[in-house]
C-alpha cells in the first residue's frame, strides 16, 4: 500500500538524526571540558588567535545558512502533504483506450459523501496504481456530527458504489475527520 504520510517519516528520521548529533556533541563537550577525552585539552581556546578569518570564510558560512534555510523551508513545505500520489488509469478495451483522472474518478463518491448528515465537507484522493489502488478521504465534520455512523454509511454505501464503478475488487481506504467550527442544524 502506498504510504499515506510520508513526510511523518521523513520527519522522525531527520529528528532522531540531529538528536543523535545533538547528544554526541554535548557528550564530547561535556567530556572534553572535564577531562574524560583527553583529545583536547580543556584550558586551550576554541579557536586559535584573534585575527579576523579570511573573506571566504564568511561566504562559506553565508552559503551554508543558505542551503540549511532552504532545507529547512522544503520540510515545511513537505508537511501538509498527506495525499497518495495519483495516477492517471487507463483502460484497454477492444473499442479503444480509456483515460480516466483519479480525480474525475472520485468526484461523485465526494458529493455523495458531502451529503451525508453531519458531513460538513469531503476532499477525497484516489492514488497508486490500478494494481494497488488507495483511497484517502479526508472529511470535515459538524461539532455534533456522529463519526460512526458517517463512516459506517461510507463503508457499506459510497466506498461499494465506488469499487463497483472503477471495477474493482478491494479499495483500501484510510479517513481521516476534521472537525468544522459550524454546528449542524439543531431541532427545538
Amino acid at each position: 500500500m502506498t504510504d499515506l504520510n510520508r513526510p511523518a517519516r521523513l520527519n522522525r528520521t531527520l529528528l532522531v538524526l540531529t538528536g543523535l548529533v545533538l547528544i554526541a556533541g554535548g557528550g564530547f563537550a561535556v567530556g572534553t571540558h572535564f577531562g574524560r577525552i583527553p583529545l583536547l585539552d580543556p584550558a586551550t581556546t576554541l579557536v586559535p588567535g584573534t585575527a579576523t578569518p579570511p573573506g571566504w570564510v564568511w561566504y562559506a558560512v553565508a552559503g551554508g545558512a543558505v542551503i540549511l534555510g532552504l532545507l529547512a523551508l522544503r520540510w515545511l513545505i513537505a508537511q501538509p502533504v498527506r495525499k497518495p500520489k495519483s495516477h492517471t488509469w487507463r483502460f484497454e478495451q477492444d473499442t479503444g483506450r480509456t483515460a480516466l483522472a483519479a480525480s474525475t474518478a472520485v468526484e461523485p463518491f465526494t458529493a455523495e459523501v458531502a451529503t451525508y448528515p453531519g458531513v460538513h465537507a469531503a476532499h477525497a484522493t484516489l492514488g497508486g496504481t490500478q494494481d494497488a489502488p488507495v483511497l484517502a478521504v479526508v472529511l470535515s465534520a459538524e461539532q455534533d456530527g456522529d463519526l460512526a455512523a458517517i463512516r459506517e454509511r461510507i463503508t457499506e454505501e459510497g466506498l461499494p458504489r465506488l469499487r463497483q464503478a472503477l471495477d474493482l475488487d478491494d479499495l483500501p481506504m484510510t479517513i481521516e475527520f476534521r472537525f468544522s467550527a459550524k454546528a449542524g442544524p439543531r431541532i427545538r
